[in-house]
Parts: structure tokens; C-alpha cells; sequence
């Protein structure tokens, strides 16, 4: 089997752009209502909704290949890099690492991709795990393989070209890359480059390590500069914690991918993937906008013990409690006893601040926020936006 670099036409992707249309207009739509919406968000409120979308991304992208950090410290991180108070925690090497690159991405967004870049965020993303290649494309003799599967019997899911070609491939990389943007010679959709880019970089496989969060972190800088247009300051989509949510089909989307250059499956699928991404940082902006007006709306009308729980299941995100908060939870989070716990929950119910499901043991309290419910966004084969609810199918041309 050939892989997509071993071809003749590599790396002259094609595709229907026919089939991407409606996803780029779609695409385009909702950047303004994003600006339109971010608009509203006094400048403090920005910066804390900033810190959030990186926080969220690092924690998320690094998540994708099954590592594990821990947010707060990332969090802490990006906030000292930022100028802003931060706790003043102990920070992993790996931890300090992502927050890094991704601060470097959201600041240089806007300038164009180099491999003097590219080698500062390995350098970053890597602190600290020992490689030989830190900074640099990898040298090593063995191939690089994506395999899976016992000791002794491994599946090989792609195979990237020889180290001794990785350097040349990446100079026509990074040249494309340029050459699409908006301001290059054959400038791209925003859509199609950055699912292209992603594609293109993850099958030069150039690192000895952290392809895929670079590769992803290059995506987020496709979408950035498709958004420059209109954006008074660069926008990181949530792209990483959609990517997540879809982990299993991001792998095998890659996986076909690899196989030949024409590739309008994997662009649809990432135009997916994107446009859900856009709809869930909206989200982001929404939950901000909604829990400042809770907040408000209570303050100095609850107990500070209510106070304290709305708070906590605030920092849940707009789902708040997985399954709803139970009494159970709201007395552990305020020390309540049972008769004032009942009593504090029911307060909240009358004031609006949360709505119950279910009765007696049963019965659980969500935060009552006026949010889009999430859906998940795929292409077919006509091109036609299909989102997909808890309530069933929706169909868009």
C-alpha cells in the first residue's frame, strides 16, 4: 500500500469545492455573529473569557493524545504570560510547556507561519521529556509509524517519509501555507486551508514528537487569519475541545485520509468539525454573558452559602453539574443539614436561578441559563449542513 506521500501527485491535494461551499458560508456568518456577541464584553470579562479558551485548549489538545494536566496549573500559566494575577502554584514542565505554545500562537496569529516558529513551539511543548530532536525535525533512521495493537502484532496506521526528507518537504510546507493565506498568491477558503494544513503537516510527520499538537495548533492559526478580516483581535476557536468530543472519528477521518491526495472526505469532516468548534466558543461567549446576569441578578438577594454553591457549579461550564446537582452535592459544597439544605434549593428554584428535574431523592437542579443546546455538525455528500440535536436531525442547505 501507498501511502498519500509516496504518490505522484503529493502534495497536490484536490477536492469539490462545491461540497465546502455551504460550510464556508456558514462559516463566514458566524464569525460576525461571534464579533457581533463579543462586542458586549467589557474589557476585564474579555481577558478572563481569553484566558478560559486557551486554558480550555491546552488542556484539551493535549487530552487528544491521552495526557493528562491539570487546568488550574495551565490556567495559572497562561495568566502570568498574559501580565495577570495568577496563583502563584508550582507548574509542570508540561503544563508551562502547552500554555506556551498556545500564547505564542494567539500572539502571532496573524504573522505568517516559519519554521524558526514552528521549532519554538516543539521547544516549548517538549520542556522537559528527554527527546533528541528538541527543536528540531526529527533524524532518526527508524520510520516514523502510527501503529497500534499488542507487542509482536502492530497495526500500522500511516508511515511518514524518511527523516532524510522531512526538511525539504517542510520548506514547500511552510511556503504553502503562506502562499494560501489571504494575503498569498492562491489564497484559500478559511475552512478548507486549515483542514488542508492540518492534513498536510500531520502526514509530514516532522517532530519526534507533538505532531499532532502542533498540526492542530497550526489549524486554530488557519481559522485565526480566515477570521483577521473582520476581528479587531485574533479569535481562538475551541477547535481542540471539539476535536476531543470526536476523538475515535477524528483518528480514523486522519487514518483514510493518508491513503490517496484527493481529499474532500476529510475536508468535510473537518468543516464539520469546525463549524461545530465556532458554535461551542458562541457557547463560551453566551455562558459568560448568561452568568454574569445570574450573578447579578442575585447579588445581595441569596444567602452567601447559596452564593457559594451557585458559584461552584458555575465552574462546571454551561453544563454545569454532570446529571444535575443533587442535595447530596449542595450540602457537601456548604456544610448544610438536611432541612436547610431542602430549604436553600427550594429558595433557588422560586428566584429562577435554577430549575428541578425530578422528585424527592430523585431530584436534581441545573443552572437556569438561556444557552443553545449543543449539536453536532457534519457535511454529506451534497454539501448540506446536517446538525444533529437531542431532539433528532436537522437539515440545511
Amino acid at each position: 500500500m501507498l501511502w498519500n506521500w509516496q504518490q505522484p501527485d503529493w502534495p497536490n491535494f484536490t477536492w469539490k469545492q462545491a461540497r465546502l461551499a455551504p460550510a464556508e458560508k456558514r462559516f463566514r456568518s458566524g464569525g460576525g455573529v461571534f464579533l457581533g456577541t463579543i462586542r458586549h464584553i467589557a474589557g476585564e470579562q474579555r481577558r478572563l473569557l481569553l484566558v478560559e479558551a486557551m486554558s480550555t485548549e491546552s488542556a484539551t489538545t493535549s487530552a487528544i493524545e491521552g495526557e493528562v494536566l491539570d487546568r488550574a496549573s495551565v490556567q495559572s500559566s497562561i495568566q502570568r504570560q498574559l501580565g495577570l494575577k495568577a496563583d502563584p502554584k508550582r507548574v509542570r514542565p508540561s503544563e508551562e510547556g502547552v500554555a506556551e505554545m498556545m500564547v505564542d500562537l494567539y500572539r502571532t496569529s496573524a504573522k505568517p507561519l516559519s519554521e524558526e516558529m514552528l521549532f519554538g513551539w516543539h521547544r516549548r511543548l517538549m520542556k522537559g521529556r528527554g527527546l533528541r530532536d528538541l527543536g528540531r525535525y526529527r533524524d532518526g533512521g527508524d520510520p516514523m509509524q502510527v501503529i497500534s495493537g499488542a507487542i509482536g502484532k502492530p497495526r500500522i496506521h500511516f508511515e511518514a517519509p524518511p527523516a532524510r526528507r522531512v526538511a525539504a518537504e517542510m520548506k514547500r510546507f511552510v511556503a504553502w501555507f503562506n502562499r494560501t493565506g489571504a494575503e498569498g498568491r492562491a489564497s484559500l477558503p478559511a475552512l478548507t486551508r486549515a483542514g488542508a494544513a492540518h492534513l498536510y503537516f500531520e502526514s509530514i510527520h516532522p517532530f519526534e514528537d507533538g505532531n499532532g499538537r502542533i498540526g492542530r495548533a497550526i489549524a486554530e492559526k488557519a481559522l485565526a487569519q480566515g477570521a483577521s478580516e473582520t476581528a479587531d483581535e485574533p479569535v481562538l476557536l475551541s477547535l481542540s475541545a471539539t476535536i476531543l468530543a470526536h476523538r475515535g472519528d477524528y483518528y480514523r477521518a486522519l487514518e483514510r485520509a493518508n491513503k490517496n491526495n484527493e481529499i474532500t472526505v476529510w475536508l468535510a469532516w473537518f468543516a464539520g468539525i469546525a463549524l461545530e468548534a465556532q458554535r461551542r466558543t458562541l457557547a463560551s461567549v453566551d455562558f459568560l454573558i448568561e452568568k454574569t446576569r445570574l450573578i447579578d441578578s442575585l447579588r445581595g438577594e441569596i444567602h452567601p452559602r447559596q452564593h457559594k454553591a451557585i458559584l461552584r457549579m458555575l465552574r462546571e461550564g454551561p453544563d454545569g453539574f454532570k446529571g444535575g446537582l443533587s442535595a447530596g452535592n449542595y450540602a457537601t459544597i456548604t456544610g448544610t443539614s438536611p432541612a436547610t439544605t431542602t430549604r436553600d434549593l427550594a429558595d433557588l428554584v422560586e428566584r429562577g436561578a435554577l430549575l428541578r428535574t425530578g422528585e424527592l431523592r430523585h431530584a436534581r437542579y441545573h443552572l437556569n441559563l438561556k444557552l443553545q443546546p449543543p449539536r453536532s455538525i457534519t457535511i454529506n455528500q451534497r454539501g448540506d449542513i446536517l446538525e444533529k440535536t437531542a431532539s433528532g436531525l436537522l437539515t440545511e442547505n
